[in-house]
């Protein structure tokens, strides 16, 4: 996989991000262009909860959050997420007995870190959302999930929940998310010009469905040689190995995203 030389993330000196920094786990667009991920853990600055408790995060590109203050403009997609992922995390994180201390342990994610999140002060960048997700054993789309309710919904452009890696070169926004009936998650991804990017192997059962609209894509499978998509070319590969994203052209490639499970995650 040395080929695709995957670009490692996060702010290398651990400081958070504020609000509309590019980097962090959700970077502000530019006017006319939604952008959308997996992407870096967050952790204290010395990599640890402060309390000896919270595990050591052990890839300093993984320090990269964004925090949040308050507005009094219109409802700001990143505030709503924020405060789902806070609400999701706390509800799966007392479903399953954990303490924030165990949590923290079991993920990486420092205490202290895990607590700012449950109460919507920061929004982690994709990479610690999937060590939380890997932890509580659920799906990634878990904990970013809204109270959406059931029939007909439309989600507009404009007020799209958008997560990113630590350089917002690589963005994910959820068009639905997973639940008990389907067990799928739809996402539309983005990746820069000439970046690639790491996933870790998801749940044993877990496969991932693409379809690249726009640009290129290289994907690499666990061991398999790497595979050179066009824009109308699609793969489908079993995810429970690790995989990398890498887009070999010079401009923006997009594709949609279908993970499905086919094992019941968690309980």
């Amino acid at each position: 996989m040395n080929e695709l030389e995957p670009e490692r993330r996060g702010d290398r000196n651990g400081e958070p991000h504020r609000a509309g920094d590019r980097l962090g786990g959700l970077s502000t667009p530019p006017p006319g262009r939604r952008t959308a991920g997996r992407a870096a853990g967050a952790d204290a600055a010395d990599g640890t909860d402060g309390d000896g408790l919270g595990a050591d995060v052990d890839d300093a590109a993984d320090d990269a959050v964004l925090a949040l203050t308050p507005s009094r403009a219109a409802p700001d997609p990143t505030i709503e997420l924020a405060a789902a992922v806070g609400r999701n995390l706390r509800r799966l994180r007392t479903r399953r007995g954990h303490s924030l201390e165990r949590l923290a342990r079991l993920s990486g994610v420092s205490r202290a870190m895990l607590g700012q999140i449950e109460t919507a002060k920061s929004v982690p960048t994709i990479g610690l959302l999937w060590k939380v997700a890997t932890a509580l054993e659920v799906p990634f789309a878990a904990l970013v999930a809204s109270e959406s309710g059931r029939g007909t919904r439309v989600m507009r452009a404009d007020a799209a929940k958008v997560l990113s890696s630590s350089q917002g070169r690589f963005t994910s926004r959820a068009l639905f998310s997973h639940d008990d009936e389907r067990r799928v998650e739809f996402y539309e991804i983005r990746v820069g010009a000439l970046h690639a990017e790491e996933a870790d192997a998801h749940a044993p059962g877990t496969v991932e469905h693409l379809v690249v609209v726009a640009g290129a894509l290289d994907v690499a499978v666990g061991k398999e040689p790497i595979r050179r998509l066009k824009a109308g070319d699609a793969i489908v590969f079993d995810a429970d190995v690790d995989h990398v994203y890498r887009n070999p052209t010079a401009g923006e490639t997009v594709l949609y995203l279908v993970m499905t499970y086919v094992e019941t995650i968690g309980g």
